[in-house]
């Protein structure tokens, strides 16, 4: 088990990575000074697979604890469904020193601390990924969000949890398409700034697909470094944050145009080969750099071509993003693998011209 320490003055916090972790949760919860009453708030399919586990080894620390379940998925992420676990909060009597425990993928995630964030104007809440896109990024950094209408994590907050424990265990009950759908931001994180990392993932992807435990152990530890620490400097995405976002300016719109039937790392592995060929026609990034990305994308088991669509509405969504500054988009760009850059100088009618020849 390896400890990785997010150091954010009065918000930082450890995130735990290992085999079998989870059984630690109630000590190291102890150790941060909680007790008392506990609410875990999990989806319908991950309460199956692992609430009861957490809850009888949390009642066995001596916690008290509520289980709090929402439908599986990502349109469970909205005001609508936030509305409705306060009510659940205050039903359970939970205070604002009750810790909200998000057990599950990012969606849950995302709405569980979205809701920590806000309920009586903030209660501590534990980040506990079940999921490879979790464990290597959504619980990690603080960015707490729901979806609203066409908009996607329009409507959050920036708010850190106390402590995030990633059982790898908990890999295993992945179905293949939800490991593929981790290993995007996996891939992302080694191609923005890790081309080491990036050419270990190239030769170690089948090992991983296959799920062996200490490569495995390896690639989440990998993930939560490299993100700690632009995390670390750039709490807020005022800078150097941003870079995190490649893929994730074409993948949006792609995913909300699917109605979401894309899964978000479908959908940023798809953004990430459109953007690295933006790079390349502005004459930024290499064409074998290109190439090799695409390859390892489609290794690990990820679509990389737009679907059929309208592009002319991709781009009505891309306009819309929450990364638009002055009516312009900006870009988190790859200069070569393991280096990227952010830029807000792309032309629409460029964009749309390289995107149009990617359907």
């Amino acid at each position: 088990m390896q400890k990785v320490k997010i150091e954010l003055g009065a918000n930082s916090y450890e995130i735990c990575v290992g085999s079998g972790v989870l059984a630690q949760t109630g000590l190291w919860l102890k150790e941060l000074g909680f007790s008392g009453r506990l609410v875990i708030i999990t989806d319908t399919h991950v309460k199956k697979l692992h609430a009861g586990i957490l809850e009888k080894e949390l009642a066995g620390a001596g916690f008290d604890v509520t289980v709090l379940e929402i439908p599986a998925g990502e349109a469970q992420k909205t005001l609508k469904s936030a509305g409705k676990l306060y009510d659940e909060l205050n039903e359970a009597n939970a205070e604002r020193i009750t810790p909200i425990l998000a057990l599950g993928g990012g969606v849950t995630g995302d709405l569980a601390g979205f809701v920590a964030a806000t309920y009586m104007r903030g209660v501590p809440y534990i980040q506990i990924p079940t999921t490879l896109l979790a464990m290597a990024d959504s619980s990690i950094g603080g960015k707490t969000a729901v979806d609203r209408g066409r908009l996607k994590n329009v409507v959050g907050a920036f708010y850190q949890p106390k402590l995030v424990v990633a059982d790898i265990e908990a890999l295993k009950t992945l179905p293949a398409v939800e490991f593929a759908n981790g290993m995007a931001e996996v891939i992302k994180h080694a191609a923005i700034l890790d081309k080491e990392f990036f050419d270990y993932l190239d030769t170690n992807m089948e090992k991983a697909v296959a799920l062996d435990a200490e490569i495995m152990e390896y690639i989440v530890l990998k993930n939560v470094q490299i993100k700690a620490g632009v995390v670390a400097v750039d709490e807020k995405e005022t800078g150097l944050r941003a870079i995190l976002n490649y893929g994730h300016t074409v993948g949006h719109a792609v995913e909300v145009l699917s109605g979401f039937r894309l899964k978000h790392g479908q959908a940023v592995a798809i953004g990430m080969v459109a953007e690295a060929k933006i790079s390349q026609r502005l004459g930024i990034l290499n064409s074998g750099d290109v190439d090799r990305l695409e390859k390892l994308i489609v290794k690990a088991g990820l679509p990389t071509r737009i679907p059929k669509t309208d592009i002319k509405k991709l781009m009505q969504v891309m306009m819309h993003d929450k990364k638009v500054r002055q009516g312009r988009l900006t870009f988190a760009l790859l200069k070569s693998i393991g280096e990227a850059f952010i830029t807000g100088d792309v032309d629409i009618a460029f964009v749309e011209e390289v995107l149009s020849g990617e359907r």
